[in-house]
């Protein structure tokens, strides 16, 4: 079982541009099937991991801002918030505190799969914080974005594992050195 960090990022290391927009990246070629890809990746996950800035923009564009829909991962959820966020349709567990308590119980309903630390790089460096991320995987982006949510606000030491090219991306997957 891993605990995965799987994003993408604007070459200059933001995940989402100050506006908390992805826009730059929905516009991007890429093959979900291709080289470190997400479909090829999802298959491994069985349990979610993220914070509420990411959670609220999935309700927002994945859900059409209705959380009567239902929600559009099958793997159950953990959202990690100090605030209120809506509730959906679907596993989703709302959690506060410390990433080190509930990480037992996920890695327990992962069934021997990994656990995806969807974002954002804060939650990825709570993770890190506690000694519980194993991997980060980055598809970076052909553009520069100037400024945004990081996409990982702390050092963090890594060891190159894999690079490909995915279309317009450059994949990397590193391990965590701990």
């Amino acid at each position: 079982m891993t605990t995965s960090y799987y994003t993408a990022s604007s070459i200059d290391g933001f995940i989402a541009d100050p506006a908390n927009s992805l826009s730059w990246l929905l516009s991007r070629d890429v093959d979900t099937r291709g080289p470190m890809g997400y479909e090829a990746f999802a298959e491994t996950v069985g349990v979610l991991a993220m914070g509420s800035t990411t959670y609220r923009w999935v309700v927002e564009h994945e859900l059409a801002g209705d959380p009567s829909k239902p929600w559009p991962h099958r793997q159950p959820t953990w959202v990690f918030s100090t605030r209120e966020v809506p509730q959906v349709r679907g596993d989703v567990r709302v959690v506060r505190g410390d990433v080190a308590g509930p990480h037992a119980d996920m890695v327990a309903a992962a069934g021997g799969r990994g656990v995806w630390v969807v974002g954002g790089g804060d939650l990825a460096g709570q993770f890190a914080d506690a000694g519980l991320l194993d991997e980060v995987w980055v598809q970076y982006a052909p553009v520069a974005l100037g400024g945004g949510a990081p996409l990982l606000p702390r050092r963090l030491e890594l060891r190159l594992e894999e690079v490909a090219r995915n279309r317009d991306f450059a994949c990397a997957r590193y391990t965590v050195l701990r």
